[in-house]
Order: structure tokens, then C-alpha cells, then sequence
């Protein structure tokens, strides 16, 4: 009885957070020691120290390789014979002179093609290593080998209104309050714009407005596009203001530009190359973003659709390292899934999984720091159908060890539509998503019988109160803030509590509270003088 009885009340205490590790113990309390208890109560109570906690942004992955060693060299000898074979086409002027001047070769029919010599240059000359920065040095993110950071990302048009179960077109407004709402979650670690400004029709001001709606809303890093290239000379001006000056933003950039630099299949998109190298002369780091879609797009086959975004951002680090060698390009292999019978994109399905922890692999392969998407749910709201289409393919880039993991939270209608609550429950999510990538821990201490010799001869037995349990509660397991693990009866005697509701209710409590990125009103007044800003 008192075993069961333990049980109960280590549950219904730990599931409300309100655990008091000395009350799952079956010692008396003594007199005089007080004063001791309340201290290592107040101590559990306190935030964990960043290398103690069960996660952590950066955590590395690798456990899953759907691709064995032979399909990776099979991938990247087919998508080297591609770059020689049938290039690139519709490169800038500019483009074609950098990459020709390199050693790439211009063919009468106007395509770029690649030996594989100067491919392996340029893959000697790539940045292996690098920090997206934050506003707060304390969010800086450090991609290389396996490490694991979960974000935002997208081109939404639509806001998801959970209440009314409808759609409305998104607002700067709408950006601002999801850039808040990142800030305050743990497990989102970057902010790449989510959605678009619908409210604002000139393009100059919706990509200016863009980047102070997000660097307003937080100071973790940001990414960003640009329309046209005439826009980005004014952008570099106002990240020089925010910054406190060229020397400081040239130091620490932390914003990045999102740059479709292809329009698959094998064609450059020119004006976003134009941007992409005035970028790179700003000092801003490059996400090389390949994203067509099998079946459409890029081959059917998950494997060819591979090949092909492969074969597109080994172009674009060639274009990059040219101009620049050793700047700072994530390697953004993209391919997404259509459903085959109505053409439509499925960013939720099983193959999406499969593409993503495969390209994860092909950057692992080049030793690049490299990003793709995961995270997308088909579903139109964040019900059932969002949770394991969000869940499945999150989980999977994780365990393949994805440095950047874009759209992971937030996305839904196959990218056409955002939604602040699912952004939010999302970050429960993540969180046990990323519990799967820390894996487990095999060691003298884990698996030594100690433990279980005191528990079971002449102990209490069971552990609830064992030093091991107390020892291990913050730092092994994660907890969810959100997601509902009472019992039926204590669900029952709370209310019933609802997801969605409480999801709402945090949501306003983030976009109500002041933002801690919000920038000094002198350099805000400045801004606003500047630059025609709509928030």
C-alpha cells in the first residue's frame, strides 16, 4: 500500500509541478533540518545550469542514416556527372563571370558546367564551421558536424485562427508576435521569417519591415529574404543601426539571408543570385536554398530528388566560395514531396521524413554545416493529424543529426498556413524531440546495480526516493509545459483542461508581455525617421 501510495502522489505533485523532491522519500522529517530541506528545495526549484539540462540547442544527433555509405557515394557521383553533364542554366552575367573565372565552363547552349576538380576546390575552400549569431550571445548557434538546432521558416500567406477554425492573410503584426512568442520558448532555437507581410503592398517596405518585426521580437538569430536586389543596400542599413554601427554588425551578424538561389530544376534564379552576392559582400551568412519538388520539380524517386538538390547546392557553394572563399553558406538542400495523385505538395508525409534525414546525411557527407525542412503538417489545424506529421519528420532530421531544421514549428496547409498556438505547443514537441536526440547514456553510473542492490535487499523497494531518482529528475527527464498527462480523474477534477485553450492563453500572455528585444527608443526614433516602419 505504501508503495502504490508513493506512486499516486509522485504523479499527481509531478504532473502539476509541484514536486517537492523531499516529500517522495519515506524518511521522517527530523527537527532542525528545515533549513537544509528549504535550501535544496529552493535550489531544485532553481533554473538548471545550461550544461546540466536534459537539452540544450546543439545537441548532436546521428543515430538514424537511412542512406548506407554506398548509396551516399552513389548520390554524390551521380550529382557530380549531373553538374558535368547538364549544368546550370540562367545564371546573372555576374554569376557567370565569378564561377568561369573560377575554373566553371560556359557551354554554347548558355548552361554553367562543373569539373569535378573544381567541385572538390571549392568543397576544400567551404566554411565547416560556422556561428549564426544572435542579438544575445547566449542564443549563438554553432553548426558543424552533428549538432541539432530546431527553427521557423517559410512564406505562409495565411494565419491559422484556431478559435473560428478559419484563415485570414498574415500581417507584419502577425510576424512581430511570433518572433515574441520564440523568444520565451526553449526549444525553438532561430526565427527565420514564417510568414509574409500581407498587410504591406510595397515590396521594398514588407522586406525592411520584416527584418525589424523579427529583430524587435527576439534576440535569438534571424533569417530573412529579399524581393529584389536594389532592397538589400537598405537593409544593410538598417541592421547597421540596429547593430550600433558596420564594424559591430560586420562582427556579429545576426541575421541571414534565405536565398532560393535556384529555380529547380538545374536553373539559377537571377535576381536572387544578384542579392546573394551583395549579401555576401554585406558579411551576411548565406543559406544556399535548393527546393523543388519530387515528382514536379525534381525527380520522383527519393533518392533522385536528392541528387538533384545536391547536385543545385554544390553549384551555389561554388558560386558562394568564389566570391568569397570560406563564407559563411548552410548548405540548404530542400526537396519536398507532392502527392503524386493531385500534384499537391505534402510537406507532412512519411517520404518528406525520408528526403530530409537523406540530405541531412549528403551534408554530413561533405562535412558542411547544412539546413532542411522538417516540421510541416499538411493538416489545417493542430489537431491529431499535425501532431505526428510534425512529430514524425522532426524527430527523424533530429536523430540524423540536421544542423538547422527549418519550419519545425508552427506550419501548416503544406506551408500556406502559420499558426502562433501550434508554435507554441510545438515547442513540447521539440522538446521531446530533442530528448530523442540526446539518446541514452550507457555508462558505469547508468547501468551499475547499486541501486537496485540497496532497493531491493532490505530497502523500501522501490525507488521513488532512492538519491539516484532525485539526482536524475531534472537532468534526464524532460517535461512538457503544456501537453496533458493527468489521469482521468484528476483531468476530471481540473475542468478538463484543453490544449488549444491553454495554448491561446499563453500566446497572449508572450505577445502582452514587453519584448526583452525591444530595441533603445533613441535607436528606434531613428529607425522610424529612416524607414517607413508599420508596427
Amino acid at each position: 500500500m505504501a508503495v502504490q501510495y508513493w506512486v499516486k502522489r509522485f504523479k499527481a505533485l509531478a504532473l502539476t509541478k509541484r514536486l517537492d523532491f523531499n516529500m517522495i522519500t519515506e524518511t521522517p522529517r527530523r527537527a532542525g533540518r528545515s533549513g537544509g530541506r528549504a535550501a535544496r528545495k529552493a535550489s531544485r526549484a532553481a533554473p538548471l545550469a545550461e550544461n546540466m539540462r536534459p537539452i540544450r540547442p546543439g545537441m548532436q544527433g546521428g543515430t538514424y542514416k537511412p542512406l548506407s555509405d554506398s548509396d551516399m557515394h552513389n548520390i554524390n557521383e551521380s550529382a557530380l556527372k549531373a553538374l558535368e553533364e547538364i549544368g546550370l542554366a540562367d545564371a546573372p552575367q555576374s554569376g557567370i563571370n565569378i564561377m568561369v573565372g573560377a575554373g566553371a565552363i560556359l557551354g554554347e547552349d548558355g548552361r554553367l558546367r562543373y569539373p569535378r576538380s573544381l567541385i572538390e576546390d571549392m568543397l576544400a575552400k567551404a566554411n565547416r564551421e560556422i556561428t549564426l549569431f544572435g542579438r544575445d550571445t547566449k542564443y549563438d548557434l554553432h553548426l558543424s558536424e552533428k549538432k541539432v538546432h530546431y527553427g521557423t521558416a517559410g512564406a505562409a500567406v495565411h494565419m491559422v485562427d484556431v478559435e473560428s477554425r478559419t484563415y485570414r492573410e498574415s500581417t507584419v503584426r502577425d510576424l512581430h508576435n511570433a518572433a515574441r512568442i520564440v523568444q520565451h520558448l526553449d526549444n525553438i532555437h532561430f526565427v527565420q521569417r514564417p510568414m509574409v507581410c500581407r498587410d504591406i503592398l510595397d515590396n521594398r517596405e514588407m522586406d525592411l519591415n520584416t527584418i525589424y518585426a523579427c529583430t524587435t521580437g527576439t534576440k535569438k538569430h534571424v533569417g530573412t529574404s529579399f524581393t529584389e536586389p536594389g532592397f538589400v543596400d537598405d537593409a544593410f542599413e538598417m541592421l547597421h543601426m540596429i547593430a550600433g554601427g558596420e564594424e559591430a554588425w560586420r562582427e556579429r551578424p545576426f541575421v541571414s539571408n534565405s536565398n532560393c538561389f535556384v529555380v529547380p530544376p538545374m536553373k539559377f534564379a537571377t535576381e536572387s543570385c544578384q542579392v546573394m552576392e551583395k549579401c555576401i559582400e554585406g558579411g551576411m551568412p548565406i543559406l544556399l536554398l535548393s527546393a523543388g519538388q519530387a515528382g514536379a520539380t525534381a525527380p520522383a524517386p527519393i533518392a533522385g530528388a536528392i541528387v538533384q538538390a545536391v547536385a543545385e547546392c554544390l553549384a551555389g557553394l561554388v558560386y558562394v566560395n568564389a566570391i568569397k572563399p570560406g563564407h559563411p553558406a548552410i548548405f540548404g538542400t530542400w526537396p519536398f514531396v507532392s502527392d503524386l495523385r493531385t500534384g499537391a505538395m505534402s510537406g507532412g508525409s512519411g517520404e518528406q521524413a525520408l528526403l530530409t534525414a537523406g540530405c541531412a546525411q549528403m551534408h554530413q557527407y561533405y562535412g558542411l554545416p547544412g539546413g532542411a525542412a522538417a516540421g510541416i503538417a499538411d493538416a489545417k489545424l493542430p489537431d491529431m493529424q499535425a501532431g505526428w506529421e510534425q512529430a514524425m519528420s522532426n524527430v527523424m532530421a533530429g536523430l540524423t543529426g540536421l544542423n538547422m531544421v527549418y519550419e519545425a514549428a508552427g506550419m501548416h496547409a503544406s506551408l500556406l498556413g502559420f499558426c502562433h498556438e501550434s508554435l507554441i505547443l510545438g515547442n513540447d514537441l521539440l522538446g521531446q524531440a530533442m530528448r530523442c536526440v540526446r539518446g541514452i547514456e550507457v555508462n558505469e553510473e547508468t547501468v551499475g546495480i547499486e541501486t537496485m542492490r540497496a532497493t531491493c535487499l532490505g530497502g523500501p523497494g522501490h525507488y521513488l526516493g532512492s538519491d539516484q531518482t532525485l539526482s536524475l529528475m531534472q537532468t534526464e527527464y524532460v517535461y512538457p509545459l503544456l501537453a496533458d498527462r493527468l489521469s482521468p480523474k484528476e483531468w476530471d477534477e481540473k475542468n478538463r483542461p484543453d490544449l488549444i485553450k491553454n495554448a491561446i492563453a499563453r500566446k497572449e500572455t508572450l505577445i502582452n508581455a514587453i519584448s526583452p528585444a525591444q530595441l533603445d527608443p533613441i535607436v528606434d526614433a531613428e529607425l522610424r525617421k529612416r524607414f517607413r516602419i508599420h508596427l
